[in-house]
């Protein structure tokens, strides 16, 4: 996914651009091999796993470079990216039975290290283009968020990013991290390493102990009137019972996470 989509060779000293390359392929193995492990556990066909590999894999960068104007994308260009596709499923395939026994947590898991290399391969190539830091952090949060929703929406599944867990937060924390030290002038593989780390810790953190942003909801409120046969003050009249019976107040109040598992639970 870099601007210029060309690839380190060996006698050419490692390099920023380089490094991100090779950043980027990890994220597709990553984020391909959590599209195949979700197409077996959702019983498709390989014809499916190879789509939600794809979706997984290369569809955030791909609607990052339509919404920036590349033309054409970065995997009509450099072709690698659909080999390498190809080449993670078909292992998959052959690896079936093994995937099969893979624990329910290593999906989220797979996802949160491809959300981290994803964050920083969209910021860095918003910059390269030149766009301001805000832009550059919303770019790296699409690049690793929107492949992973399209991939749940066609296996009929509740978005990872629309869950309670931080997801988007931490993608969002891992692009300031980036934009935020290349603003600074810190050297590329530390501002690219801390990114990883921010985008990866929150993520993990929140898969393990189910942290959770605090939410808003409307909560109904009952009237506090006398309930029936309640004594009433000495001297004060008894007031008639009322014709309609009041409506009781709806605000919107803030939940806190454990206050909405409570409830969510029968």
């Amino acid at each position: 996914m870099l601007c210029d989509h060309s690839r380190p060779t060996d006698g050419r000293k490692m390099t920023v651009n380089g490094l991100i390359y090779w950043l980027d392929m990890a994220g597709v193995i990553i984020f391909a091999l959590s599209g195949v492990v979700l197409a077996c556990r959702s019983r498709m066909d390989p014809f499916g796993m190879l789509v939600l590999a794809a979706v997984t894999g290369i569809g955030g960068g791909t609607l990052r470079d339509l919404v920036l104007g590349v033309r054409p994308v970065f995997w009509v260009t450099d072709p690698t990216y659909l080999w390498v596709i190809l080449a993670t499923v078909g292992l998959a395939i052959l690896g079936f039975h093994y995937i099969h026994r893979l624990s329910r947590g290593f999906l989220p898991v797979a996802d949160a290290f491809g959300l981290a290399l994803f964050v920083v391969i969209g910021a860095h190539k918003a910059l390269l283009l030149g766009t301001s830091g805000l832009v550059a952090v919303l770019m790296g949060m699409m690049t690793g968020v929107a492949g992973g929703m399209v991939r749940d929406m066609l296996a009929r599944r509740v978005p990872m990013v629309l869950r309670e867990e931080i997801y988007a937060t931490a993608a969002i924390a891992g692009g300031i991290a980036y934009v935020g030290l290349h603003a600074l002038g810190a050297p590329g593989p530390l501002a690219i390493a801390l990114s990883l780390m921010t985008t990866l810790g929150l993520r993990l953190a929140a898969i393990h102990w189910h942290l959770a942003l605090p939410t808003f909801a409307w909560v109904v409120i009952p009237h506090s009137s006398p309930a029936p046969g309640e004594p009433v003050a000495e001297g004060q009249p008894a007031s008639p019972p009322p014709i309609d019976p009041p409506r009781p107040k709806v605000r919107v109040r803030m939940i806190r996470p454990e206050q909405s598992r409570r409830r969510k639970r029968p």
